[in-house]
Order: structure tokens, then C-alpha cells, then sequence
């Protein structure tokens, strides 16, 4: 418990006040974020506000995470180092891409062909590693079985875990990319899925097979390498993100880039994979899934039948575009977050139980 709290002190520190510090350097240097023409008109004012913020929370990450364990005196684990791996590795990936924006001054960066490699070459390498370094159980990061509440059927073998890995990680950083559009977005929204990861990281901990002889019932234990540790993450995670919020949300001083986006995707795909919450993670960041659909049905609707379903996707543009302020929309759409959450964490729960 005293780790997972001073994770998210730690983070949250860092990013109150190095956020501003961030937000200077990348002014006087000129990296302001570009706005598509064919966006909201009142998008247009923000034109020239500092951008790949994710610049801040993932180093407040990583550090804070790094300190709890000098303080603490514990050791890292794999499965935290492997989550962290991958937040870093597609935030450098994002931040290429943000970098390359301002330096070539064209509102498209990495080609999509080199951002999909950068993205598959640190999903592959996160996914074939996940499944090494078995601890005294026998237990590794992730598992080779599908999973909702814990591991479910049988073994999809290595070679499908690698492309369902990818396929998660995928999904989730474009999910949150597509969420970034409106101030404070898709950082609320992150901050509640991270939340919701640190409860069930502490609730598997207490429930751990490896603890099975305490448990009054331990055919409703979890069989989860680091449980504990992830929790860690994820409240490392949910602090920084919350720190960077407060001079992200609206009107925002800095926006977190690609560099950011993909780094939250990334780490809330590894949570899941190695928390054995694959298909939960679904409901839990229900708004990413919900924003990405939208664009995969206005996308096909126009293909198919040459017309629109939404004014403009991603989701939240279409509701600025019928009259909602920004802030109006950010902040319905955080309730409709919260909801998925609570939703998440009741099946979660009711799942446990209903096995005890």
C-alpha cells in the first residue's frame, strides 16, 4: 500500500510542477500544435499552444516509479518494467511523429507506414517478452489464454498472443489518440481507467494464488505474476496524469501530442494484458472504444452509401458541431467514462465473488 501511494504522490508532484517548465521550454522554442482546417472553428484560437506534453507524465512516470522503489526498498518487477516499456516505447514513438509536425511544419508527421512499424516493433518486442521470465510459480506477465476477470478456454499459443497483443495495443493508443481532441479529454478519461486499474491490481494482490494457503477460498484466487507492482504502475500513471491535467483541461496550456496519446494507449494495453483483464479493459475505457467506433462507422457509412452519420468524427466534434461548448462536451463524456468504469469494476468484482 505505502508503494502505491507514494507512485501516485510522486507522479503527481512531478507533473504540477514540471508541466510549466515543459510548457516554457517548448514555447520559446516554437513547438505549438497545428490545427486540421477542417475542424471546429473555435478550434482555430489554439493554434500555437505548446504540444507533446505526454513528455511530462511519461518521465513523471517512470521517475516516480523509480523512487517509490528506492524509498520503499523493494525490488522492481518484470511485469512493471514490461508496462512501463511499453509506455515509454510507443510515447517515442508518438513523439517522433509530434516532432517531425513541427519540424517539417505539416499537421501529418511520421508517414503512416514508419508510425506502424515503430508501433509493431514495440508491441512485438512487449508481447514475446511478456511471456518470459517465469517467477517461482511458474507464472509469467502475460498468459497465452484470453481473459475477461482472469485467464478463460484454452491457450491460443505464442504466435496468436503476439498478434492479439498487438491488436490490444493498437487499439487502445489510436482509441486514446482519436480521444485527444478536446482539452482534458482523453487525460480525465485516463486518470479514472488508471484509477480503476490500482484498485484491481490491490484486490488481486490481497487475492493472489501465491497466497493461497491464507485464502479462505482459493479457487477464487488470480493468477497474476505482479500484481501488486502493477498496481504500482497504474498509480503512478493516474497521479502524473492527474498532475498534467490540471494545466491541461480548458482552456489547456499544453497539449500532450501524439507523445502523449500513445503512451496512455500503451499502457493501458499492457495493464490489461498483464493484469489478465484483456476483454474487460473494453467496459473500462469504454469511451476510447466508443469514440474509435464512431469513426469506423462514419468511415464505412461514407465508403458504403456515400453519406455521413455524424456531422464530423471523431465523436465529440460532432456534438460541438450541433451547439455543445467544449467544456459541456469534456465533461459529459467524463461522466460517461466514470460510468464504464464503475460498471467495470462491479463486473470485476461480482466476477471474484461469484467464483467464492
Amino acid at each position: 500500500m505505502r508503494q502505491i501511494l507514494f507512485a501516485g504522490a510522486i507522479g503527481l508532484f512531478l507533473t504540477l510542477v514540471g508541466t510549466p517548465l515543459l510548457i516554457k521550454l517548448l514555447a520559446r522554442k516554437g513547438y505549438g500544435q497545428f490545427i486540421r482546417d477542417d475542424g471546429p472553428r473555435g478550434h482555430a484560437g489554439k493554434k500555437g499552444t505548446p504540444t507533446m506534453g505526454g513528455i511530462a507524465f511519461i518521465l513523471a512516470t517512470l521517475i516516480a516509479y523509480a523512487a517509490t522503489k528506492v524509498i520503499t526498498n523493494e525490488d522492481p518487477t518484470f511485469s512493471g518494467l514490461l508496462v512501463l516499456f511499453l509506455t515509454a516505447g510507443m510515447g517515442l514513438v508518438g513523439f517522433l511523429d509530434d516532432y517531425i509536425k513541427i519540424v517539417k511544419q505539416r499537421s501529418l508527421g511520421l508517414r503512416a507506414k514508419a508510425k506502424m512499424a515503430g508501433q509493431l516493433i514495440v508491441g512485438i518486442a512487449f508481447a514475446v517478452l511478456s511471456l518470459q521470465f517465469e517467477d517461482k510459480r511458474h507464472q509469467t506477465p502475460a498468459s497465452t489464454k484470453l481473459s475477461f476477470i482472469t485467464d478463460f478456454g484454452w491457450s491460443i499459443g505464442p504466435v496468436l498472443f503476439v498478434l492479439w497483443a498487438l491488436f490490444m495495443i493498437l487499439a487502445m493508443s489510436n482509441g486514446v489518440n482519436l480521444t485527444d481532441g478536446l482539452d482534458g479529454l482523453a487525460t480525465g478519461a485516463s486518470v479514472m481507467v488508471f484509477g480503476a486499474y490500482t484498485f484491481i491490481g490491490l484486490w488481486q494482490f490481497q487475492e493472489s494464488c501465491a497466497n493461497a494457503q491464507t485464502l479462505t477460498n482459493p479457487n477464487a484466487c488470480f493468477e497474476v505474476r505482479d500484481p501488486l507492482d502493477l498496481a504500482v504502475v497504474a498509480s503512478a500513471l493516474m497521479g502524473s496524469c492527474f498532475g498534467f491535467l490540471w494545466w491541461n483541461t480548458s482552456p489547456a496550456k499544453i497539449f500532450m501530442g501524439d507523445t502523449g496519446s500513445l503512451a496512455l494507449g500503451g499502457a493501458l494495453a499492457g495493464l490489461a494484458i498483464c493484469s489478465r483483464t484483456e476483454f474487460l479493459i473494453a467496459l473500462l475505457g469504454g469511451l476510447f472504444v466508443m469514440i474509435t467506433m464512431s469513426v469506423v462507422i462514419q468511415v464505412g457509412s461514407f465508403k458504403m452509401t456515400g453519406k455521413r452519420v455524424f456531422r464530423m468524427a471523431p465523436l465529440q466534434h460532432h456534438f460541438e458541431l450541433k451547439g455543445w461548448s467544449e467544456v459541456l462536451v469534456v465533461v459529459r463524456f467524463w461522466i460517461i467514462q466514470g460510468m464504464c468504469v464503475i460498471v467495470g469494476l462491479g463486473l470485476f468484482y461480482a466476477g471474484w465473488a461469484a467464483d467464492k
